[in-house]
């Protein structure tokens, strides 16, 4: 009878066994097969390689873990890192895991060093970006993320147009912040690189374009800009003429060079990116300024370059 237990407990022992090495193995596959599916989406999004040290996803307490995450160079540039986050921390809505809209409730992304790279033809990798020449075949990820907090630790930039060994330059950065209701995997990478590249003096006002051309919900109003004309931007800002224009002033100082300047007929002219800009600004009711801004560049309309300068402007009142 001892014998017949010792059986009986030993194939219950093997059954328990494979049963648990099979819970691990699913749980391993499981989330294998999400990373895959994140790096996939991630590489379409930004049109770089994207790579994952390691990927944890818990469906009873609904979190993910993702340590190591790293999105490489554009074609074009050395083959380096371009954005390194150690972690990225994730609280998810469980009931969106079932449809094509995924909800994350929040999301704690640090991102611990982005490398701006400036190649031998004076092009900027952040600029070469799939994410930045945006096309209707490719409609946005949809995704809602309620509440992200953003921690930038630095940004080294290097400039390779006067040889093969760049000029680098290192700004620390070290900000938290904090964004609510992001829509789109797009607008969630576009957030992100305009955020960063705010602590930089580097005169670059295409990326700022794009995001408030796709509606990313970071300017310091609450009334969106108004897309006027094929090259003009407008916004109604609720500060005195003297403020805005001072500040419209320093924002253009920092972007490019300016040519004209008239304070009191609200002028502003100036040379950006190749761009020639022009700032009108009127006073308007309520002690509120209207400020309109133009770019062209060889004639042709530049309203990402004009939607740069006012999100530039936007963030210094």
């Amino acid at each position: 009878m001892a014998s017949v237990n010792k059986v009986i407990m030993k194939k219950i022992l093997i059954v328990l066994g494979i049963i648990v090495s099979s819970l691990i193995c699913i749980a391993f596959m499981k989330d294998q097969i999400v990373k895959s599916v994140v790096t996939a989406v991630a590489s379409r999004v930004t049109g770089v390689p994207v790579h994952m040290d390691g990927f944890s996803m818990d469906i009873f307490d609904s979190t993910i873990h993702i340590i190591g995450f790293k999105m490489y160079n554009p074609s074009g540039f050395p083959e380096d890192v371009f954005v390194f986050c150690p972690k990225i921390n994730i609280i998810y809505d469980r009931a969106s895991l079932f449809k094509q809209k995924l909800h994350f409730l929040l999301v704690d992304l640090d991102l611990k060093e982005m490398v701006l790279t400036k190649n031998k033809a004076g092009k900027l990798n952040v600029d070469s970006l799939k994410i930045m020449h945006p096309s209707k075949s490719s409609p946005p990820a949809p995704m809602q993320i309620d509440l992200l907090n953003l921690n930038i630790g630095q940004i080294v930039y290097k400039d390779y147009t006067n040889g093969t060994q760049p000029g680098v330059r290192v700004y620390n950065v070290n900000r938290h912040q904090s964004y609510k209701s992001i829509p789109s995997a797009q607008q969630l990478v576009l957030l992100v690189l305009a955020e960063t590249m705010k602590a930089t003096a580097i005169r670059n006002a295409e990326i700022y374009g794009v995001a408030m051309m796709t509606g990313v919900a970071i300017l310091p109003v609450a009334v969106a800009a108004t897309f006027i004309s094929k090259d003009s931007v407008q916004q109604i800002i609720d500060a005195s003429f003297e403020h805005v224009y001072a500040s419209s002033l320093e924002a253009v100082k920092r972007m490019g060079t300016i040519t004209k300047q008239d304070a009191s007929n609200g002028v502003i002219k100036a040379n950006i990116n190749g761009s020639m800009v022009a700032l009108i600004l009127r006073k308007s009711a309520g002690n509120k300024t209207e400020l309109t801004i133009s770019a062209r560049k060889y004639m042709l309309p530049e309203l990402d370059i004009a939607g740069g300068v006012l999100y530039q402007i936007l963030d210094k009142l």
